[in-house]
């Protein structure tokens, strides 16, 4: 039997833990119509579940007990930051969820040369994240951050042990790349539905970013996020 899992803010005193969020209540009481006795693991986003047996299933509150607290072992040991060209709302709604489900860290909607839409719904994109790290076991939530520039997006990338910009014509394919040892942070890099402009994928050479290719074929941005996402994950760990 499956036990179900949510992620949140919870009250904790001692063995008990009270939930007074609305929208979770009603997942638990009549959505899901978890019946009294039923565990559950609560993520608190810090890396550390808690597994516990629901008690009270009130109206307006439910209160679990404590069983135990066990260290989520999902995690990789590389942060894996998403710096997502800003597309089509659905499409970066998509790239969003299953970014998150691969074990992405952190997304950095970017604004370059060619985007075409420029705004995004981030309280929405947050409960997305929220939804898939609770469907895949993740052990935190990750965070999508403001909406950035280009040019800004290069400057918060310095931060990463490496940068790799996906460009269909570059010349090295990803495959054939071999990443470094000790890695730590890496940034990934997709474009708009145009890509990227030759100015931009210049400055990212200039600031140190590998150029790589995802094959023959030319992707879609959705599809390049989520391909790359995987295979970079894949081949770190």
């Amino acid at each position: 039997m499956k036990t179900h899992r949510f992620i949140g803010e919870f009250e904790m005193a001692e063995q008990f833990i009270k939930i007074t969020d609305r929208d979770l209540s009603n997942q638990i009481r009549n959505v899901l119509k978890l019946k009294l006795g039923e565990q559950v693991i609560l993520g608190q986003g810090n890396g550390m579940d808690i597994l516990a047996s629901i008690k009270i299933l009130g109206k307006n509150e439910i209160v679990l007990e404590k069983v135990s607290e066990i260290k989520n072992v999902n995690e990789n040991g590389v942060e894996i930051s998403l710096y997502q060209s800003i597309v089509k709302k659905e499409n970066f709604e998509l790239i969003a969820q299953k970014a998150c489900e691969l074990g992405i860290f952190k997304i950095f909607p970017v604004i370059s040369e060619r985007t075409i839409k420029t705004n995004l719904n981030l309280e929405r994109i947050s409960v997305i994240l929220k939804e898939a790290s609770e469907q895949s076991g993740r052990g935190i939530v990750p965070k999508c951050e403001e909406i950035v520039s280009f040019s800004k997006s290069l400057e918060l990338a310095l931060n990463n042990d490496l940068n790799i910009l996906f460009d269909p014509e570059a010349e090295i394919n990803l495959k054939d790349f071999k990443f470094p040892k000790g890695i730590k942070k890496i940034g990934i890099f997709i474009g708009p539905e145009g890509g990227f402009s030759d100015q931009e994928i210049l400055d990212a050479k200039k600031a140190l970013f590998i150029v790589l290719n995802l094959g023959k074929l030319t992707l879609r941005a959705e599809t390049a996020a989520i391909v790359s996402s995987f295979v970079i994950n894949f081949l770190i760990n």
